[in-house]
């Protein structure tokens, strides 16, 4: 019974802590360490373990601060630099010993068993109550764990309610009332990420990129491999057209992640837009526009030069758009870029006109690949969705 009264009394201590935090929720400076009212908690449940427990919170850092005084010959050692063994002791105590020698001897015999038990029956009663001191010391240096969760949850909801300003004042008080809540990180970071307006290249945008870069690296500080971090700087890169670095956030997470479909998929996406790029320019400067069929009409000067610029990404493009495909047998999008990657293949053919038309076939092919495979994954989510027609 009075190990279950010690964790009942453990238990209230605990949700009594919790009470008090949950008070302050909210309260900007409030620190439930600090605060006399939660140093009393702390050295009730303290005396209640006994002093036997002094030296242990010494080395916690705790006893000082609620006022415990730690006695035992550990603590005079640890505070003076002598070793234990070497403090000297005024008197030996002897169990057992009366004045009859026979019954000290007898007694003796079986001191070590009872005294065993004694000390595991002491040790079982005080468990419950270490358990509620660890509990109060959580609850007395985490209380700004608990309002950084606090802080967290409202940030998403304002984020949900496109309160993107709100969110991101709930966001940074979580962050800095808990340094280590990643979670709260990669929400700030995301919020950051959705003031960056695509294409735009002014300071200010670029500013708000590297913001949100920044706040992504610090999540990967802690986790190197974080997919929606990484994912996310390749797409903020993106964005702001630094094409080269994209792509190497996107290895990233092939590398964490060979599975990763997308991440082939974009590959293949910033190689045709960069092949796609170069093949304009080019024929702009030959007084040409593209036609989508391998360009006949380029001169030889213009073909050496798409030739040059475009071979490897094109080679690169449909090597991980396939790949993509391979993965995700209806990914109708990667089809599709396939098909536009083959175009871009027909212009480097340079009056091979065979060879041309080939490449022109093998984009046709993935077209209507690219259609059927948008049929069934509009059938999967009709099914999914229990049969029934969206509009």
């Amino acid at each position: 019974m009075r190990g279950m009264d010690t964790a009942v009394n453990g238990q209230n201590v605990r949700q009594a802590a919790e009470k008090r935090c949950s008070q302050t929720m909210g309260q900007p400076g409030s620190h439930t360490q600090s605060s006399p009212s939660g140093q009393n908690m702390l050295k009730r449940v303290a005396n209640r373990l006994g002093a036997g427990w002094g030296l242990w919170l010494k080395r916690l850092g705790v006893a000082d601060k609620v006022g415990i005084k730690c006695r035992t010959t550990a603590c005079f050692a640890e505070d003076t630099g002598a070793f234990a063994g070497q403090v000297s002791h005024s008197h030996i105590t002897i169990e057992g010993t009366r004045t009859n020698p026979n019954y000290a001897i007898r007694h003796l015999n079986y001191a070590p068993h009872r005294k065993e038990n004694h000390r595991a029956m002491k040790f079982n009663a005080r468990i419950p109550l270490l358990v509620a001191l660890l509990a109060v010391l959580g609850t007395a240096t985490g209380c700004d764990f608990l309002k950084s969760r606090d802080q967290l949850t409202k940030g998403v909801a304002a984020f949900k309610n496109a309160q993107y300003e709100q969110a991101t004042n709930y966001f940074q008080n979580a962050v800095r009332l808990d340094p280590k809540n990643d979670t709260a990180k990669l929400y700030l970071a995301t919020t950051y990420a959705s003031e960056v307006v695509p294409n735009l290249m002014t300071p200010e945008n670029l500013a708000a990129a590297q913001k949100a870069i920044d706040g992504f690296n610090a999540v990967l500080t802690n986790k190197p491999n974080d997919l929606t971090a990484l994912k996310q700087i390749a797409s903020i890169n993106r964005n702001i057209q630094k094409f080269d670095v994209a792509k190497q956030y996107e290895l990233k997470v092939i590398a964490a992640a060979p599975k990763e479909s997308e991440a082939y998929y974009i590959i293949g996406f910033v190689d045709w837009t960069l092949a796609y790029k170069n093949a304009v320019t080019i024929l702009a400067a030959d007084g040409l526009t593209d036609d989508g069929e391998g360009n006949k009409k380029l001169t030889k000067g213009a073909c050496a030069k798409i030739q040059a610029a475009n071979n490897d990404l094109v080679n690169e493009g449909l090597q991980n758009l396939n790949k993509a495909v391979e993965i995700n047998p209806t990914y109708d999008d990667a089809m599709q870029y396939i098909q536009l990657t083959y175009r871009r293949k027909a212009d480097l053919e340079c009056g091979n006109d065979a060879a041309r038309k080939a490449d022109l076939a093998e984009a046709d092919q993935w077209i209507q690949k690219a259609m059927g495979a948008r049929k069934q994954n509009e059938l999967n989510k009709e099914k999914k969705a229990g049969g029934g027609v969206t509009m």
